[in-house]
């Protein structure tokens, strides 16, 4: 009886601890395939789409060769005189607007910047992606550590408790001693079956985050290098270089763009030649401080907003990166002790245990110890799983990429 209660124990730290390799067993995707299949889910990837194909008609529009499309204008005018019949008069035109010196190559400049922050804001909204994804894992493994220290009490408290009631059948141990341990069979049962609901629920948010019924499981080791460029970084020096470009064209842009007018003139009247003629005409418009100046204004205020944000962000990027590698280092530390304090308490609970069975400790300090050991147990797994999470944290602070 007392070797199948001290196996029924260590059973329960090496499910605790066996826990994390049948998680690794479970999980068959990486995280760069779970952003994969999460990607098409949502709505980001639509907009990327989107930003990306208004770029591109952007930088279409600025290799044209006329600043905007063609004009056509069609006039005619029959004027009838008194015994000579009718006379007409037709006049076709076409008015092609013409770039401003300057102003072609600063559009198309523009064009070149807007498309780059197109993608580097799929970029961005994939990292974000990567962290919602990262985050769902580690709940998913954080309910499976506490699911398996449940369990694992439930199994001692169930093996206790079936080991009670034997001794009290044979006389050695008092109804009172059932009854309690009984209780804490119970509680234990219905502490793993919520245990179990989270779980579910963690695992129904990734499956419809991703649409995978497998869970990345997320690693321990050391977090990987920083990318070459953060994302965030990244978008936010395109989203400058884009408001400088805007600067430059509006700047070009100082009047409204001159007008090449061809025209072909036709004349009739009865008794007389036809006349036809050619026309070239050039209609430049005037620019003035009143309309242009606002616009100038108006861009360069977005360069200076959009470098106060890089510098905003630049900032706030590394007191996340310092604030990542703390969490990171603390997370880590909490493993390592968590694990030598279960250590610790499992090993007086196995003491505590051998003299239970010799009749010199109560059943109530015996279940305390059995529950302390466990829970020791429980938050060693928990610390393992946090600290999966907070390495997560910081690749994703420093901006890598899966």
């Amino acid at each position: 009886m007392t070797r199948m209660h001290g196996r029924a124990a260590v059973a329960g730290l090496a499910i605790v601890l066996a826990f994390w390799a049948s998680a690794g067993a479970r999980a068959a995707v990486t995280l760069s395939q779970a952003v994969d299949a999460a990607w098409p889910l949502g709505t980001v990837a639509a907009e990327a789409a989107g930003q990306a194909r208004r770029a591109q008609a952007g930088q279409t529009a600025a290799s044209a060769w006329w600043a905007a499309p063609p004009s056509v204008e069609l006039g005619t005018l029959r004027n009838r005189q008194a015994g000579r019949g009718a006379a007409s008069e037709t006049e076709v035109g076409v008015a092609l607007s013409l770039w401003l010196p300057g102003q072609r190559a600063a559009h198309q400049a523009q064009g070149d910047a807007e498309l780059a922050l197109a993608t580097t804001q799929a970029q961005l909204a994939r990292w974000r992606l990567a962290g919602t994804v990262r985050d769902a894992a580690a709940e998913v493994a954080l309910q499976r550590a506490d699911v398996a220290a449940a369990h694992a009490q439930a199994q001692e408290l169930s093996t206790l408790a079936a080991d009670v009631a034997r001794r009290v059948a044979a006389g050695e141990l008092a109804r009172a001693d059932a009854l309690g341990a009984d209780a804490e069979r119970l509680a234990a049962a219905t502490a793993l079956a919520q245990a179990r609901q989270r779980l579910l629920a963690a695992e129904r948010q990734w499956a419809a985050l991703t649409g995978l019924p497998e869970v990345v499981d997320l690693p321990v080791d050391a977090p990987a290098a920083a990318s070459a460029g953060h994302p965030a970084l990244a978008a936010a020096a395109a989203e400058v270089a884009v408001a400088r470009h805007r600067l430059q064209v509006a700047r070009a842009s100082r009047r409204d763009a001159p007008e090449l007018v061809l025209s072909a003139r036709h004349e009739a009247a009865p008794g007389e030649p036809d006349v036809r003629g050619v026309g070239v005409a050039l209609r430049v418009p005037f620019g003035s401080a009143s309309r242009n100046e606002p616009l100038l204004a108006a861009a360069l205020s977005e360069v200076e907003l959009a470098e106060a944000a890089e510098r905003a962000l630049q900032r706030q990027v590394q007191a996340e990166q310092d604030g990542a590698r703390a969490a990171e280092t603390s997370a880590r530390q909490q493993w390592r002790d968590e694990q030598a304090r279960a250590a610790l308490l499992r090993e007086r609970a196995s003491l505590i245990d051998k003299s239970f069975r010799a009749g010199e400790t109560a059943l109530p300090d015996m279940l305390r110890a059995l529950t302390a050991a466990t829970q020791a147990e429980a938050a060693a797994a928990r610390a393992r799983a946090v600290f999966a999470q907070a390495v997560s944290r910081l690749e994703q602070a420093l901006g890598a990429m899966p």
